[in-house]
Formats: structure tokens, C-alpha cells, sequence
């Protein structure tokens, strides 16, 4: 950093680097660079993941359509009235469905006619060879469970069921456990233990009648006829089918889960794990040739847009990219502008103020402010320092004229005198003497004076606290001017308000109050009155010393606690004293953490008024 002289002082000279325009542009582009990258990344996140969510739900509508098609196969023999079927989940999905037979013969399509169908099929629709895992509570077999075909039970064997279903229930119940019904797509009801702890499928020993695992005549005559097709199957596969055993769960005659929507019968079977296969493929065989006479025939599904796996995709092509540039420019170039304009208007009057502090602090310079933002206020602050610092410069002057005023008056009158007592002029008489000792206690008053004030300034005026209460305090400064006050006519008084007391150097505290009470004696006519009041406040005691004397004038008033201050320019000991006292008041006040204040009505009297912090009580403690 260099400095070079001027015609005013010193100016410094800034590195580029370290200039506020410099730091403030560098600081916007910047910010201007992050926004733009922050807001490319998030419009790319952000169409990304829209476009994911977008896949995931269209295929889920695909589950759904295959899901909701594959059931209406499961209960319709032939494909006659699946179109408004389509058309209604066309209409619910917003993709364009189509249904046809193995030979591409148009079966049902939510698009106009005419429409080229998509060149290859989404799924196909096989309710008797359905996904276990899209299709929830497919069988093993990768049979649809809402097929049922003929082991739909007929209202008569439903009644009969829920008959035995709500007996039951009532049997769980007194055995402490609840119970939901559901049922099957066959129509047969079946218990759930409400309570989780429960394991599904267990029923009490009272309640174990068998009577609702009972198979209905329909099943038991489906059941004969799939029993039938397996055994053909068996035998051809060189298989003996042996006795019929129960294969688990609810089970009926023979063996039965009637809990299945198509059961199947239980087949003793002695071999190997190959031979357990080829039995389970006979049976699923068996049960596949009863049901397809209830379903509808196989039909691909076609889709809008087709099935592609690879799922959209985000790219940006070079127009886009240029457009991307093109508009981080334009930020970039309006961020840079704007930056230069305001950076502009906040150095300007920075500089302003720059060059005032570097005048020399006789010129006192002020700074026009312009604006009503922080650097308006800043030069605000500014004028009202240099007001400060000129009227401070000014007290300095008006002390130091003041204090040589103060000192040289006694040290003239002890010179005088005793010069003419050397010569021999006048004689060493006691009234001499006296005359002198009274100078020289002047002289002693101004100087301990000084030094209080120092102190005060300085921070080092010890205050030695003690809880004090409030009367003894007045009673102590009243009886200490009681003498000059009778002399002077004046009646003295102090009225206490209750019973408080103050955290306070009791010395120091006297000396404040005594110095109000001579204040007070001094420019109070005989026959006049100077009361001390104290009451408690809140946590604070209020001390009030007032008199009814001339008062003091209304533009006066905010300069009583000024040092050498008096009303009475002529500065005459008769009417004043060294001008120290109020404000040594003011500064013992602010040491004890308090405050000071004057109110005076002219030709009425004043009130001074100190506000300290208050102390608990010997009771309280």
C-alpha cells in the first residue's frame, strides 16, 4: 500500500486487487457463475428425475392394464364385451390400448379404426399362465386366482358357509379372539385373526368342528373331474397315483385346500424330486384343460409407444447448448453492469469520506449526504464525529483557559500578599493569615477537583460499596451544610419515602450530595427551602436534592454538568464556585453505575436528580 502526498495530506493509494469495485465484481460474477451452474444442475436433476417418475408410473399403468385385463379373461369365457373395458382404461391412463388373438385379429383398440397397430406386442393376456411375480396371489402354477370356473359355489352353499363362518367367529371370540372375514373368488369365506400376534390358519380346540373346511358338492364334483384329468396324466407318465392324502392348510375330503380359489386334490406320490415334478406338471395340466373352457383365449396386448425398455432419455442437443452459453452470457454481462453501477454509487461517497478523515483535524470538514441507505448514515455518523471532536477541541481550549483562570486567581492574591509582607508593607497579622489560608484552600479545592476528574476519566476512581441506606445517607449531608445553610437563611430538610437502600461508596456518595446541597445553599435567596428527598424505584433508589432558588434557564440546562460551567459568566466567587462540582457529581454518579439529571423552572427552582442502583435490605440478605 503506497501513500502520496497532496496538497490536503496524505492520500493512500489502493491495490486494484483490494478495491472495493474490484472486490464487489469479482464477488458478483461469482455469484452470477454459481446461480447459473446451480440452476443448469438443477433444471437437468430435475427433468431427469421427472422423466424417471414418469417411467416408473407408466409402467405401473402398464401392470395395471395387464392386471385389469388379464381378470376380466379370468371371469368372461370370450373377449365380446372387453371394449369398453379398454376404452375405459384408455381414457384413465392416457395411452392408447389394443387387444388382439394370436393371429393379430383385432379383438378390441381404444384408437380410431384404421390406426397401425405398434410393431411388437407389450404382454400377452393368459389369465391360465400369469407372472407369480406381477400378478399378487397367483398360484404356483401361474394361474390367475379370480379364475374359478367350476368351483363357483352357488348362493345356496354361500349362505350355508356364512352360516358356519359367523358360528365360528362367535366360538373365536369367546376364546378371546377376534376375527375379519374374508373370501375367495370362489365365494367361500374364510377367518383372519384380527390380532397379529395370532398366526393365521390356527383355530382353538372348541372351535375345531371341521364343518367349515368342509368341501361344497360343486367342489367336490370339480374336484372328481380334476382328479380324473391327473390320473390320466399319471398313468401315461407310468405313474401310480396311490391314495389321496391332505396336502396342508384348510383342507376337505381327500385332501382338499379349499382355501385355493381352484383346489386341488392331494395325490400320495412315492419317488424321487423328478418325480414330484412330473406329477406337479400333470396336476397343473389337469387343472389348466378344466379351467379353459371359463377364460377367455390367449390376446396380445399392444400398447401406445410400444415397450421400450431403455426408457426415455435427456440429451441436449448443440442449439440448446448454444442457447444454455448464450444465456450465461447475458447473466453474466447484466450482472457485471449492474455490479459496476452500484459498486459506483457505494465508492463514491465512501471516497467522499475517505478524503474528509484525511484532512487535517483543524479544517473540521463535512460530508454532504446524499443518500438515506448505510453509507447516508455512515456520513451522518461521520459529520456528527468531526461535531464531536470540534466541540471536544474546543472544551480542551476553554479547560485549559479555565484551569489557569482557576489556579492563577488564588496564586496571585497568596504572591500579592506576601510580597508586600516581605517588602514590609503590611504586617503577618492572624487576619493576613487567614486571608492567605483561605487562598490557599481554594487552591487545594480546584486541584483535588482536577484529580477526582482525572480519576474519573481514567477509570481508576476506587469505589469501596457497602449497602447504605438512604435516610442515614441524608441525614449525614444535612447535618454536614447544616451550619452554611442557617448561615445563608436557607432551611434545609430531607423526607425519606419508605426505607431503601443503595450499593454505593458512602463517601463518595456524600461527596456527590454535598456538592448538590452546596450548589443548591448558594443560589437559593434567603427564606427558601432545599429538601433531599430518597424512594425506592424498581431496582433502583432515586435521590433528588431541590431547591427554590433562581433556577437555571431552559438553553442552559444541558451544559450544568459541563466542566467550569456556570450560569454567571463573570465567573465571581460570590455567585459561583470553581465549576468542577456538578460535573465530579455526574462522574461519581456513572461510576456507580447511575445517572444524573437537571429539570428547572426559572425564577422557581432546579431539581437534580441521581438515579443508582438499588441493595437488599440486612433483612433480605
Amino acid at each position: 500500500m503506497k501513500r502520496t502526498r497532496t496538497g490536503t495530506g496524505t492520500r493512500t493509494r489502493i491495490p486494484l486487487r483490494k478495491r472495493l469495485l474490484v472486490r464487489l465484481l469479482i464477488a458478483s460474477v461469482l455469484i452470477a457463475v454459481c446461480s447459473v451452474a446451480a440452476t443448469a444442475w438443477l433444471a437437468v436433476t430435475t427433468t431427469t428425475r421427472a422423466l424417471r417418475e414418469e417411467q416408473g408410473q407408466a409402467l405401473a399403468d402398464d401392470m395395471d392394464i395387464l392386471a385389469r385385463l388379464s381378470g376380466y379373461a379370468a371371469t368372461h369365457p370370450d373377449w365380446s364385451g372387453v371394449s369398453a373395458t379398454v376404452r375405459a382404461l384408455s381414457a384413465q391412463t392416457g395411452r392408447r390400448i389394443a387387444l388382439t388373438g394370436a393371429d393379430r385379429t383385432l379383438i378390441a383398440d381404444s384408437a380410431p379404426r384404421g390406426t397401425s397397430l405398434p410393431p411388437r406386442a407389450a404382454a400377452t393376456v393368459d389369465p391360465l399362465r400369469t407372472d407369480t411375480s406381477s400378478e399378487p396371489g397367483a398360484q404356483l402354477s401361474g394361474t390367475d386366482p379370480r379364475v374359478v370356473g367350476p368351483y363357483r359355489l352357488t348362493a345356496g352353499e354361500r349362505d350355508r358357509l356364512d352360516a358356519l363362518a359367523r358360528k365360528r367367529q362367535s366360538c373365536f371370540l369367546r376364546n378371546g379372539i377376534g376375527t375379519t372375514v374374508s373370501r375367495t373368488p370362489s365365494g367361500r369365506p374364510v377367518l383372519h385373526p384380527a390380532d397379529d400376534t395370532v398366526e393365521d390358519g390356527y383355530v382353538p380346540e372348541p372351535c375345531a368342528d371341521g364343518l367349515l373346511n368342509a368341501a361344497m358338492p360343486t367342489e367336490e364334483k370339480a374336484l372328481a373331474a380334476l382328479q380324473k384329468l391327473a390320473r390320466g396324466c399319471l398313468t401315461e407318465a407310468g405313474l401310480d397315483p396311490g391314495t389321496p392324502v391332505a396336502l396342508g392348510g384348510i383342507v376337505g375330503p381327500g385332501g382338499t385346500d379349499l382355501r385355493s380359489p381352484t383346489p386341488s386334490p392331494g395325490f400320495l406320490i412315492k419317488g424321487d424330486g423328478a418325480t414330484t415334478r412330473t406329477a406337479q406338471r400333470c396336476l397343473d395340466d389337469a387343472r389348466r384343460t378344466q379351467l379353459d373352457p371359463y377364460v377367455a383365449p390367449v390376446a396380445e396386448l399392444f400398447l401406445g409407444g410400444g415397450n421400450n425398455a431403455a426408457g426415455p432419455r435427456w440429451d441436449m442437443s448443440s442449439g440448446n447448448k448454444a442457447k444454455v452459453v448464450g444465456a450465461a452470457g447475458l447473466v453474466l454481462a447484466v450482472t457485471v453492469a449492474v455490479t459496476v453501477v452500484v459498486a459506483t454509487r457505494l465508492v463514491r461517497p465512501l471516497r467522499a469520506l475517505t478524503e474528509a478523515a484525511q484532512q487535517p483535524p483543524e479544517l473540521h470538514v463535512r460530508v454532504p449526504v446524499t443518500t438515506r441507505d448505510e453509507t447516508g448514515i455512515l456520513a451522518e455518523a461521520f459529520n456528527g464525529l468531526a461535531e464531536r471532536r470540534e466541540r471536544l477541541e474546543a472544551q480542551r481550549k476553554a479547560l485549559v483557559s479555565d484551569v489557569a483562570h482557576e489556579l492563577r486567581s488564588p496564586l496571585t492574591n497568596i504572591r500579592g500578599w506576601l510580597e508586600v509582607t516581605r517588602d514590609g508593607l503590611v504586617e503577618p497579622d492572624p487576619a493576613l493569615l487567614a486571608a492567605l489560608h483561605e487562598e490557599a484552600l481554594v487552591l487545594q479545592r480546584v486541584i483535588d477537583d482536577l484529580r477526582d476528574l482525572a480519576d474519573a476519566d481514567a477509570g481508576t476512581l476506587r469505589l469501596h460499596r457497602e449497602p447504605v441506606p438512604a435516610d442515614d445517607l441524608l441525614a449525614q449531608v444535612a447535618a454536614a451544610h447544616r451550619v452554611a445553610a442557617d448561615t445563608a437563611g436557607v432551611t434545609l430538610r430531607t423526607d425519606t419515602r419508605g426505607s431503601p437502600w443503595l450499593d454505593a461508596d458512602p463517601v463518595r456518595l456524600r461527596q456527590a450530595l454535598g456538592n448538590l446541597v452546596i450548589n443548591a445553599v448558594r443560589h437559593t435567596p434567603s427564606g427558601g427551602t432545599v429538601t433531599l428527598t430518597a424512594r425506592a424505584d424498581g431496582e433502583q433508589v432515586v435521590l433528588e436534592v431541590a431547591d427554590t432558588g433562581t433556577g437555571i434557564a431552559a438553553e442552559d440546562l444541558p451544559q450544568v454538568f459541563e466542566r467550569f460551567w456556570r450560569a454567571e459568566k463573570s465567573r465571581s466567587r460570590r455567585t459561583g464556585g470553581s465549576g468542577l462540582g456538578l460535573s465530579i457529581v455526574r462522574q461519581l454518579t456513572a461510576a456507580h453505575g447511575g445517572t444524573a439529571q437537571a429539570a428547572s423552572t426559572p425564577g422557581s427552582g432546579s431539581v437534580f436528580t441521581l438515579r443508582l442502583p438499588a441493595a437488599r435490605t440486612p433483612k433480605e440478605g
